[in-house]
């Protein structure tokens, strides 16, 4: 094998790179970043072992250094810092399966960055690679598309609101079209560019721009409409361009209608119909997205400042819902399936501020002001063909800062951010004006040492891809199979395959466990005690490696209260009452909590404490109806009617209003029959035939609680409804209407 050899294979690898924000998993857990970040690891594993012998033989391919390579170095090594340092470090070095991030995945980032400023030595080089990553851009556009389709090849079609792409979730996609957007348009922008090339350029930013404004992503929208503004004053700096002048000041005036259109118009039916614009337009600072924003930068930057430790090293990277939880704010809180588990402040400055501490934010900031910096030295100086990769690589960092200012980065967006690294690396360096090396050496043929220590590194890299990547998705592959049993009712099978998956005993084991957990939750009344033993069991294990976490804590009192919901004096029952406060040591605002606690407690029959728990949990959020229903249900259940009634109203009037299933109206109308409530009995079955309208039986007990309380009229329209829907009613209807003194 000769050098250049060596110097293909690693350039055909970074071409196949560019093409992982493609890759989805659809059979596994987090389908849309999972697989690309295996592939990219084990990719970027087997290049490096290239890497290392193409430097042994040539020294001349170790990279080359400025200030944007030291800033990159300089971030990574406090990332590794702060995951020794870290709270967890486990999830610090491996991720978490849902965001599959961490120090490992970092490290290979960087030497991707490495191996790229490293092999692509030319311009012709640079624009091949970035025509690649633009066209693989597109095609992810594309694919969101296809997303507002019913074609089941796309994945997520369904006509979305909102598409995500190949990356799978819409702000995140719209950050990666960011990027691909201002690539776009720099090349096209580029007086050298061809007419074929101008086409495609200037479809790309188009395609690029609609797939960001379809995301609804307000943030991102934002940011583009940032950076074209900062691409055209520069441009008109730059080229004193008439053209470019007249666009600033046409973006500045549409901009400011813009905004006055949205606030003028934002109430009117045009708008209100229209989920898109409904979002677009709300600008407001107090709508529930903006405050969820503000709640988790607070529980952040309210535990940053916890010690020294946490001042200056943080908490640890991937470890943000550490100290979010031990500051949860209760307004995150809307009722059972609202989301209440933030695992990143969706700001990169707070995240790393929190996770890595003031080191870390200095190391974090460092790479923007160097690329900055250096863009910017060279926008002066740079010649009328060379200024605009400056000036659209300066725009495109400027709107990938706004972006994250609302959101965050992950697999698909730091592939393409460190390739975007990599070119404004060359083209600040003076490895642009560098020619290849023509050399004879880089003919010569590899040491047998050489080629043995290829082979060696080869099969450490296969080693390695085993290990961290295959083994992994096995794992991940497995659970997935697990919860489809489940779907498909062979819950032995289901069970069978977490066990499958927890053998293992690798990266997403956490999550696995809880998965098993969940799959407990569903089907407890259909399983043997003993699968609800082991998952007590796994998850105990969680709890054990994982001691400033709740949420182990929290699945280990529901597993309890299921072992124990027959027995008032089961010991389970305690279990799960002591987990439950030791959940609420770590998070004593987490308001789901109480609901664990307050069940606990109706399994002893220890109304009292329960009745409390749910209280607890009504003044954490005053505004959820769903906890008064549970208190004012436990306070019937200790005789306390009035005290019931008025909860369980107040229930319904809530901002975030109770909204019962079918057989907890049920369970009210008996509450309100044995109180004599003629009021509350109104109430619910008008409420329960609004929502059922088609059952004859609601009619017809309305039409018998409206005669008892004078609405003779009422009560005969409601009996003739019954007879309707239900013609054995009938003759029933009938004789009520005579006796009630009504006509038929």
């Amino acid at each position: 094998m000769k050098e250049t050899h060596l110097i293909r294979i690693l350039k055909c690898g970074l071409y196949i790179t560019a093409f992982v924000p493609l890759v989805i998993f659809k059979d596994f857990i987090s389908p849309f970043h999972f697989g690309k970040i295996v592939v990219f690891r084990s990719l970027i594993e087997i290049l490096f072992a290239f890497y290392i012998v193409l430097v042994w033989k040539n020294r001349s391919y170790l990279p080359k250094t400025n200030s944007i390579f030291w800033s990159l170095s300089a971030f990574t090594t406090v990332f590794g810092l702060t995951s020794i340092f870290s709270i967890q470090p486990y999830e610090s070095f491996w991720g978490t399966l849902e965001r599959m991030g961490g120090f490992l995945s970092f490290v290979h980032y960087f030497i991707f960055f490495i191996i790229l400023i490293s092999v692509f030595r030319t311009e012709k080089d640079w624009h091949r690679f970035l025509n690649v990553s633009i066209f693989v851009g597109l095609l992810s556009a594309l694919y969101g598309f296809g997303q507002k389709t019913d074609i089941s090849f796309f994945v997520g079609s369904g006509n979305r609101a909102r598409i995500f792409g190949t990356i799978g979730n819409a702000a995140l996609f719209a950050g990666y079209e960011l990027m691909i957007a201002f690539l776009s348009l720099m090349f096209w922008a580029r007086s050298s560019s061809s007419v074929s090339q101008k086409l495609f350029y200037g479809f790309s930013f188009a395609i690029a721009s609609i797939a960001v404004l379809m995301t609804a992503a307000r943030g991102s929208i934002l940011g583009l409409g940032l950076g074209l503004f900062v691409f055209a004053v520069l441009y008109v700096w730059a080229y004193e361009s008439r053209a470019a002048k007249n666009i600033v000041v046409a973006f500045v005036l549409f901009s400011i209608l813009f905004f006055l259109g949205s606030q003028i118009f934002k109430n009117t039916a045009f708008v209100e119909n229209s989920r898109y614009l409904r979002r677009v337009t709300d600008l407001s600072l107090t709508s529930y997205t903006v405050q969820t924003r503000f709640w988790a930068w607070e529980a952040g930057l309210k535990a940053w400042d916890d010690s020294a430790k946490t001042i200056f090293l943080g908490w640890g990277p991937e470890n943000f819902n550490i100290p979010f939880s031990k500051n949860f704010n209760p307004k995150f809180f809307q009722g059972p399936g609202s989301e209440t588990l933030f695992d990143r402040a969706h700001n990169m400055f707070v995240e790393v501020l929190v996770t890595m501490g003031i080191i870390g934010l200095a190391a974090y900031a460092s790479i923007f002001i160097s690329l900055f910096r250096s863009l910017w030295v060279k926008i002066k100086k740079a010649s009328k063909e060379q200024a605009i990769f400056f000036i659209g690589l300066f725009s495109l960092f400027i709107s990938n800062i706004v972006h994250i200012a609302f959101f965050f980065d992950i697999t698909a967006n730091f592939i393409l951010f460190f390739i975007v690294a990599g070119f404004a690396f060359f083209i600040t360096t003076e490895v642009i004006k560098e020619k290849p090396n023509k050399e004879s050496g880089n003919a010569k043929k590899l040491s047998n040492l050489q080629v043995l220590s290829l082979i060696a590194f080869l099969l450490m890299a296969s080693w390695l891809i085993i290990v961290i990547n295959i083994r992994p998705a096995k794992a991940n592959y497995a659970t997935t199979r697990a919860i489809v049993n489940g779907w498909s009712g062979n819950l032995k099978g289901a069970a069978e395959k977490f066990k499958e998956a927890l053998g293992y005993n690798t990266l997403g084991v956490y999550e696995y466990r809880h998965r098993f957990a969940q799959f407990i939750f569903e089907n407890s009344n259909k399983l043997d005690p003993s699968v609800i033993s082991l998952g007590i069991n796994e998850v105990s294990k969680n709890a054990e490696s994982h001691p400033d976490d709740y949420l182990p804590l929290l699945y280990l009192s529901r597993l309890n209260i299921l072992l124990g919901k027959n027995d008032p004096n089961s010991p389970y029952n305690d279990k799960a009452a002591e987990y439950a406060l030791k959940a609420l040591d770590i998070s004593p605002t987490f308001v789901r909590t109480y609901y664990e606690l307050g069940q606990a407690y109706i399994n002893k029959r220890d109304l009292g404490k329960a009745a409390e728990s749910f209280r607890k949990a009504a003044e954490l959020n005053p505004d959820v109806g769903i906890s008064y229903w549970y208190w004012g249900i436990i306070e019937a259940d200790r005789g306390n009617v009035g005290l019931a009634a008025s909860l369980i109203e107040k229930g319904f009037n809530t901002p975030i209003h109770f909204s019962p299933s079918e057989s907890e109206y049920q369970r009210l109308l008996q509450f309100y029959f044995k109180i004599n409530s003629y009021k509350g009995l109104t109430d619910i079955l008008e409420k329960m035939i609004s929502k059922y309208p088609d059952n004859p039986d609601y009619h017809a007990k309305l039409a018998t609680v409206y005669s008892q309380t004078g609405r003779i009229e009422a009560a005969v329209e409601q009996a003739k409804i019954a007879a309707q829907l239900d013609p054995s009613f009938l003759q029933e209807a009938q004789s009520f209407i005579q006796s009630i003194g009504g006509k038929w």
